[in-house]
């Protein structure tokens, strides 16, 4: 029991650590509040307590009553944080002109990237509709 807490902490600090070390190295969190024009302490709060809520959650059982109301309002979050967070490493790494530059389509640089949002909100609706009971 003591060596699966163990290896269990150990799994949990080395992927934190990773996911940290990713974040810290392309500079996303800057770019996150640059993006979304917060201030620097608030940024960095609302960046903290959404891993730390996440964290809780995901560590909570499932029996727990209440959260029923809750879960539009968590997964809206979860969402908008994983979208902002590939927006602003797509955006950092720039992705997308270098790629529509060596495809040769920059004149529907708009079309595309609208498709690419339509089409990941029509991918995340089918799989809520039909996927999740």
């Amino acid at each position: 029991m003591i060596l699966e807490i163990i290896i269990g902490f150990a799994g949990g600090v080395a992927v934190g650590a990773g996911f940290v070390a990713f974040i810290t190295v392309l500079g996303l969190i800057p770019r996150l509040i640059l993006m979304t024009r917060m201030k620097p302490p608030a940024g960095e709060t609302a960046v903290v307590a959404g891993a730390l809520a996440g964290v809780f959650l995901s560590g909570m059982s499932p029996a727990v009553s209440g959260l029923e109301v809750a879960l539009p309002i968590i997964g809206l979050s979860q969402g908008v944080f994983i979208g902002m967070l590939a927006a602003a490493l797509t955006e950092v790494l720039n992705v997308f002109p270098l790629l529509f530059k060596r495809i040769q389509v920059e004149d529907y640089l708009f079309a595309l990237m609208y498709a690419l949002v339509f089409g990941k909100v029509a991918g995340s609706l089918f799989h809520w509709v039909i996927f999740t009971p």
